[in-house]
């Protein structure tokens, strides 16, 4: 892909995630509403701290700038890593993208809500939101990528 691709690409889906947010935080403020019973539901919710509250389960404080500055070095470290790891595979291109938008839309909100809007509920799961999933399959496809491709017989 070319850099213009992945740059129109992560700006689309950082969009998408901020537009899922703020229709949650606008329309799920009076209770969540269920979609498969006991399965799916939309259910708006602030996530002060990090994925499935690591930092609250370690008993740490969860200062606000600390979190912005570990995610704007680990935006820089991807970034970086995406442009000297990069071999050609679209595959890694899209996964990298995906990884970026991901993060940047869950940084964007740190930096200007001071939290995290969730609102995507699955039975057992932590609420999470489009960006989060962005992020799961971007390390899903960028860690297929890794994989040695098996070479046709001769």
């Amino acid at each position: 892909m070319r850099p213009w691709h992945v740059s129109l690409l992560a700006l689309l889906l950082v969009g998408c995630d901020h537009g899922t947010k703020l229709a949650a935080a606008r329309l799920l403020g009076d209770g969540p509403r269920s979609l498969i019973a006991n399965v799916l539901e939309l259910r708006y919710a602030e996530n002060h701290d990090i994925a499935f509250s690591a930092l609250s389960a370690l008993h740490l404080p969860t200062p606000r700038a600390a979190l912005i500055v570990v995610g704007l070095l680990v935006l820089a470290a991807l970034v970086f890593s995406f442009r000297s790891l990069r071999n050609g595979d679209r595959r890694s291109d899209v996964g990298f993208t995906l990884v970026v938008a991901g993060a940047v839309g869950n940084l964007l909100d740190r930096i200007f809500r001071g939290y995290v809007v969730d609102f995507v509920h699955l039975a057992h799961w932590p609420v999470f939101n489009v960006a989060d999933v962005l992020i799961a399959v971007g390390g899903i496809l960028l860690a297929t990528s890794l994989v040695p491709k098996k070479r046709a017989a001769p």
